[in-house]
């Protein structure tokens, strides 16, 4: 991913500055942990680096500016690479819904202790916005918002991040938790679901191959919701950028207008630096 790098806390310090100097809004946190294991115990450990980094971030004046918003997940921190906590079973591996929402409520509360002002599960447990909400509540972070991932697709377009986050899944693939690319009904319900257990927001991923369930949810749901150009798009360009087959600038500008016109209100991208400095 040209121009995409992984930081340590103190480059994500200036990282943070830069962004807040263009007047970008704010900033999606990943976290790669020294070590990983089955459980992902660095997810929700109060040390753990996306921990340390809201903690630094929220002490430097220029980032303060920036809306931070933790990703709730557990594949960057399990060894096996699953979003979830696994089970052997007698056909072999499964990913346990109900012990995998309990972390999940675990790691949004020690972010949101650690200064996220916004938390992001993107997991695709089932109830997993309700346990987070309940997790919130009971930590007295009635006030920090759920972000969800509410439309979230199995999709190959992850490629590229997961090979930098070292999170792709040693076995099986993810789509027992992960959407259907071919049912936009079941995205619905899915938003719908979420909004129910007390989400404020939702956000749509993958974006450029999904921008009709972006206008279907803009549509239906009165809520604030987002596109996330993730990585395999943001990696794609930028190769027929350096094949000269498309002008960078334009085609940057190009892709993100159609997320706006299908009905996002805001935008998770790479190139949201770039964007800046030309808007």
């Amino acid at each position: 991913m040209p121009g995409v790098f992984n930081l340590s806390v103190d480059e994500a310090v200036k990282e943070a500055e830069e962004a807040a100097q263009l007047g970008l809004g704010g900033l999606l946190l990943f976290g790669l942990p020294e070590s990983k294991d089955e459980q992902g115990t660095g997810a929700w450990d109060d040390q753990g680096i996306v921990q340390q980094g809201l903690r630094a971030l929220k002490a430097n004046a220029a980032s303060k500016k920036l809306v931070l918003i933790a990703d709730v997940c557990l594949c960057e921190y399990t060894s096996h690479g699953h979003c979830g906590m696994v089970v052997e079973t007698a056909d072999g591996y499964d990913v346990e819904n109900d012990a995998s929402v309990d972390i999940l409520g675990r790691t949004a509360a020690s972010l949101a202790k650690a200064g996220a002002d916004v938390v992001a599960p993107s997991d695709m447990m089932d109830g997993r916005v309700a346990e987070i909400r309940r997790a919130l509540d009971e930590e007295e972070l009635e006030q920090t918002p759920i972000l969800s991932y509410a439309s979230k697709f199995a999709s190959a377009f992850y490629g590229p991040f997961r090979e930098a986050a070292d999170s792709a899944p040693q076995f099986g693939d993810r789509r027992s938790y992960q959407m259907d690319g071919a049912n936009v009904r079941e995205a619905m319900r899915e938003i719908e679901l979420d909004l129910g257990e007390g989400a404020d927001m939702i956000l749509m991923k993958p974006a450029m191959p999904y921008l009709d369930v972006i206008r279907a949810a803009r549509d239906r749901f009165e809520v604030p919701m987002g596109a996330y150009q993730v990585s395999g798009e943001y990696s794609m360009l930028q190769a027929a950028f350096a094949k000269g087959w498309l002008e960078p600038q334009r085609t940057m500008l190009e892709s993100l207008i159609g997320m706006r016109r299908a009905g996002a209100d805001f935008i998770v991208t790479y190139f949201a630096k770039d964007a800046a400095k030309v808007l």
